[in-house]
């Protein structure tokens, strides 16, 4: 298990929408030191379907 920072999860999500999921991998392994395909692969996968959380709607008074 790792914790994964914003800039982190945002360098990878980059590299996957630009690249492709390998790409991603290779980002993946410049800040964490998983070897195994299967795992590098599978982390890509988990952070790339991450989503920004929804902002709060304001509503202004009437």
């Amino acid at each position: 298990m790792f914790s994964v920072s914003e800039n982190e999860a945002a360098a990878i999500q980059r590299a996957f929408h630009e690249s492709g999921e390998w790409a991603a991998v290779a980002e993946l392994r410049r800040h964490f030191h998983i070897q195994d395909n299967v795992h590098a692969l599978n982390a890509v996968r988990s952070i790339v379907r991450w989503a920004q959380p929804p902002q709060p709607v304001t509503t202004s008074p009437v």
